[in-house]
């Protein structure tokens, strides 16, 4: 594994690229709606993801554990999209920021929608996936620290969070239906996904109330036992 080596680099990736370099490219993929140029966005925004994840490590060997268990996580997001309903995905990828740190977050977040796309499909939709999913793991990272604290406090951030995720997906929609982001479209589309805004949102929160005190405990440990 590539390290990066300049900490004062790694220091300015860290926020350049989720709240600059991703967003905008993400933004740009925007105008290439009518060229179906979604599949390069995507790449994009994955490459970026493993940038951003290179940049939490110092030490090889602590970057290529971690990376082992994104990959796991990954797969177990993956697989919770078949489940009818109700998905674990944004729980799991809170649970990889909360407990491997953000830039992992992130990476769990954004390869778990673009590689379970190729099952689901591929379309315009996918960047916007990349970054909703993968800001939910970075900003659990960031409040890693009061959201291990507080189980309520942990819920009611998955409830927010699945609410943000589908008002995140709802500009997609009202951009790929109009030129512009509209307000009364928009307003439109939040009313119609109202319902599954709601399931969401509450799936997360059980998820949350039920995986977070098992799988952080299994995470705590291998962290302590391999020094990830």
């Amino acid at each position: 594994m590539i390290l990066i080596k300049s900490s004062r680099l790694r220091a300015v990736l860290r926020w350049l690229i989720p709240l600059a370099a991703i967003p905008l490219l993400v933004a740009a993929g925007v105008a290439l709606f009518p060229q179906k140029q979604h599949l390069l966005v995507s790449l994009g925004v994955a490459v970026l993801a493993l940038v951003l994840f290179l940049c939490g490590f110092e030490r090889r060997q602590t970057g290529s554990r971690r990376m082992v268990l994104a990959a796991v996580i990954i797969a177990l997001c993956i697989a919770g999209r078949f489940i009818p309903l109700v998905k674990p995905v944004t729980a799991l990828t809170i649970l990889a920021g909360m407990y491997l740190g953000g830039e992992t977050g992130f990476l769990v977040g954004a390869l778990s929608a673009v590689l379970s796309n190729f099952y689901f499909g591929q379309g315009p939709w996918t960047p916007f996936q990349m970054l909703a999913w993968g800001m939910i793991g970075l900003s659990a990272g960031w409040l890693c620290r009061p959201l291990k604290k507080s189980r309520l406090l942990l819920a009611f951030y998955g409830l927010l969070t699945g609410v943000a995720y589908s008002l995140m997906m709802d500009v997609w929609t009202v951009l790929w239906y109009d030129s512009g982001l509209r307000w009364e479209l928009y307003r439109s589309a939040v009313v119609a996904a109202l319902p599954h805004t709601a399931l969401y949102g509450v799936s997360n929160l059980l998820f949350l109330w039920l995986l977070a005190k098992p799988v952080g405990r299994k995470l705590d440990r291998v962290k302590l036992k391999y020094g990830v």
